[in-house]
């Protein structure tokens, strides 16, 4: 029972997304139109995408570059930009979650290094909404934009054209949320050079991610790129692929056959229709901080044809709430664990964070709608 309660609170979203999916079978018995339900591209994309990257980290990479960019003489100011923006630029090309997974115990070490533990809170949370909005800017950034970029076959043109002056207009905010922050003088000595373990190994990822984003982009077939990411780590890297968040994977597959099913529910269908026929962007807002982004995409993406509207709204749907994006979650838990740990303050500041945001980029989406 203990290891089950453990799984519940590990993979919540995993378990809500199961326990939706069953009930929605009870209106559509399961039959060979499920099949139709499943969005392979999607899945294929994804897996690969989070094993390369998976790749990439244990190689040191990520680590490397952290360090290159802090170590030395400089001020608390410096420090908590970099800090800050290393998950903003990251999660472009290696996703939200695995980008805060990356850098808040990386600031948590640094923070701790120089004894300024006060910082903590403001800067965890400044990384969350750094990586929530560096991650709307490209196709792999987070997985509901994976997911609309290949459901209504987007072009890069039209998809940058949507998203880049939220994304540009996100990063002057958080540099100003910075600059506006102490300036003390410190020096950062992290003791241990990190140093890329595994240099013909790191080579060989970067090769694999370049082609994972041709397979996005659609200039090579996603299952030959499967394939080929597939049987090279299973030989070169056999640990990232058990690094891969299967439970994501499998997220998608139930909340695919929950969309599919309600679609199949005259009056459920007619409701979301009608719901999104006054504004998508509202109403995928609004369901992102009650389920999260990612679901919130897949269940509406079966009832509408206007994808910005559901891009720009999960996308800056992703900020507001705790659950509204998934990587939040992560962050909250990384930081519960640290130590002296103070949640309720974390999640004031964190709600601060996120409400002037939306303040700021609401305005703007509705400009590009």
């Amino acid at each position: 029972m203990k290891s089950v309660e453990a799984f519940f609170r590990r993979e919540p979203v995993l378990v809500i997304s199961a326990a939706a999916a069953v009930l929605s079978m009870l209106a559509v018995p399961p039959s060979a139109q499920y099949i139709e339900y499943i969005d392979l591209r999607v899945l294929c994309l994804l897996f690969c995408l989070m094993a390369v990257v998976d790749g990439l980290k244990g190689c040191g990479l990520f680590a490397v570059m952290a360090q290159r960019l802090l170590t030395g003489r400089g001020s608390l100011r410096r420090v908590s930009m970099i800090l800050v923006l290393l998950p903003f630029f990251t999660s472009m090309l290696v996703t939200n979650d695995v980008s805060l997974i990356t850098f808040v115990p990386f600031a948590v070490l640094i923070l701790h290094a120089i004894g300024r533990e006060d910082r903590l809170i403001p800067i965890i949370a400044l990384q969350t909404v750094a990586a929530n909005l560096g991650s709307m800017a490209t196709p792999v950034g987070n997985p509901q934009n994976l997911f609309i970029y290949a459901k209504y076959a987007l072009g890069a043109g039209e998809f940058f054209a949507a998203v880049l002056p939220i994304a540009g207009l996100s990063l002057v905010l958080l540099v100003l949320a910075v600059a506006f922050g102490p300036k003390d003088g410190i020096e950062v000595d992290f003791g241990e050079r990190a140093e890329i373990t595994h240099k013909k190994r790191l080579a060989l990822c970067i090769l694999l991610f370049v082609v994972c984003l041709l397979a996005v982009m659609r200039v090579v077939h996603y299952g030959l790129v499967t394939g080929l990411v597939f049987l090279t780590l299973l030989v070169a890297d056999r640990a990232a692929l058990k690094q891969v968040d299967y439970c994501l994977l499998l997220t998608f597959v139930f909340f695919f056959i929950f969309a599919g099913n309600i679609g199949n529910i005259p009056a459920v269908n007619d409701a979301l229709t009608q719901m999104l026929s006054g504004s998508t962007y509202f109403t995928s807002l609004l369901a992102s901080q009650v389920i999260s982004n990612v679901p919130a995409a897949v269940l509406l993406g079966s009832f509408t044809q206007d994808w910005r509207g559901l891009l720009l709204g999960t996308d800056v749907g992703g900020l507001g709430t705790l659950i509204a994006s998934l990587a939040s979650l992560i962050s909250f838990k990384l930081y519960c664990a640290v130590p002296g740990a103070r949640a309720g303050k974390y999640l004031l500041w964190f709600t601060i964070a996120n409400l002037a945001a939306l303040a700021v980029l609401v305005p703007l989406s509705l400009l590009l709608l």
